[in-house]
């Protein structure tokens, strides 16, 4: 199975980039995590993205705050997936950097999930994966089932609760 690159910007955005962690332990899914950042550690950055598919990952998530050129950047320099996860600033509450994540140039795509939407970004990931493997494929469909489950459990106690 493929591995997903998780990197952020700055240890700071480990309270949300956890989620994702979670959710690709979880699923069972191999990851590494990095700290990099497209201002500070380019060249870093870029020789990472540059090495991503031979080093056997399949997806990258970047996860930024402020100006969130991260996401941009990996992408700049590899054919692979790239999910972006705007972080929340106390700045301008992460709208800065969903527009610098979301709004790139034709020719370099970047998924872009919620502000801090870090769950998300691994499913998604977890969804590219699956396209060719059909173990992940599964969970994903369980997951989803047992989503549901729950909702229509809770909508029967309110039911039971409101309705006459």
């Amino acid at each position: 199975m493929k591995k997903v690159a998780v990197i952020m910007g700055s240890d700071s955005d480990l309270p949300v980039v956890e989620k994702a962690i979670g959710k690709l332990v979880e699923f069972g899914v191999p990851y590494e995590v990095h700290v990099l950042s497209a201002h500070r550690t380019p060249a870093e950055a870029a020789e990472f993205s540059k090495n991503s598919r031979e080093k056997g990952f399949g997806v990258i998530i970047a996860a930024a705050g402020k100006a969130a050129h991260l996401a941009g950047a990996i992408a700049a320099n590899t054919t692979l997936p790239v999910i972006g996860i705007p972080i929340k600033s106390s700045t301008l509450d992460g709208l800065d950097a969903l527009l610098s994540t979301v709004q790139m140039p034709s020719g370099i795509p970047v998924a872009t999930v919620a502000i801090d939407g870090a769950e998300n970004a691994a499913l998604l990931a977890i969804q590219i994966l699956s396209v060719s493997d059909e173990t992940l494929a599964k969970k994903l469909s369980d997951s989803r089932r047992a989503a549901s489950e729950s909702v229509l459990e809770k909508n029967k106690a309110i039911e039971a609760k409101f309705n006459a």
